[in-house]
């Protein structure tokens, strides 16, 4: 493919609207069958995926004949959250201001419902970051060992990632994976995802007797995924 990896491209939607500028990432995937498109909140960005025989042409079609769409959807997505002092981020679904204090040491910590990160504040970000997905870890090891125990099994191990698509996984192997992302929804939200996933140790399918596996584990399974699909984009704007 002739095009970089990702660009900017302007595309004019039918209705009257001004142009967009729309970023676009190109994938080429060996496993794909036609040429497709998706939007990433995580980028910001649309992907746009072309199967090993098909050229850059073929995807500017694609992305012309549904500009419309695309441009309603990079305009309703939510702006990036930024993790600067004086910002906010939320953790088991409440919000919480980021109070830096550059006197103190000890990275960060939860102090009566903010988040104070210490030391140079050219390091907050990560420090947050570090902090965020160190939770997640603790928070989402325990609901999984906790439904494990209930299931009678128990993983190989519990990850925690940045996926760009996925909030939960299991390997054949038994591994768990969790994008740490989820340490922001609400905590019956990361329960569902980790009930979810331990189910997947009994059953590494979807049938009837993994979701009845799901709802002996967790009554939250219709609410949660409603609730991730409205704002979870907005989860994966953060950072």
């Amino acid at each position: 493919m002739d095009s970089p990896l990702t660009e900017t491209i302007l595309l004019t939607p039918r209705a009257l609207l001004p142009p967009i500028a729309c970023p676009v990432r190109w994938h080429r995937s060996a496993r794909a069958r036609r040429v497709s498109l998706r939007i990433c909140p995580r980028e910001g960005a649309v992907v746009v995926t072309l199967p090993p025989r098909a050229g850059r042409g073929a995807g500017m079609a694609l992305l012309q004949r549904h500009a419309q769409w695309v441009a309603e959807q990079l305009r309703g997505m939510a702006p990036p959250a930024r993790l600067a002092p004086g910002g906010e981020v939320p953790i088991g679904g409440c919000p919480h201001p980021i109070r830096h204090e550059p006197g103190r040491r000890g990275g960060a910590m939860i102090e009566e419902g903010q988040l104070v990160v210490t030391g140079q504040v050219e390091f907050l970000p990560r420090r947050v970051l570090d902090f965020l997905r160190a939770e997640a870890g603790r928070r989402l090891s325990a609901a999984a060992l906790a439904h494990a125990e209930r299931l009678g099994v128990r993983p190989r191990a519990i990850r925690i990632k940045d996926p760009r698509t996925r909030w939960g996984s299991c390997a054949p192997d038994g591994t768990l994976a969790f994008s740490w992302r989820l340490v922001m929804a609400p905590p019956w939200v990361l329960d569902y995802v980790a009930a979810h996933e331990v189910a997947h140790l009994r059953e590494m399918n979807h049938s009837d007797r993994f979701w009845t596996l799901v709802e002996q584990l967790t009554p939250h399974r219709e609410a949660a995924t409603d609730w991730l699909r409205r704002e979870g984009p907005r989860l994966l704007r953060v950072g």
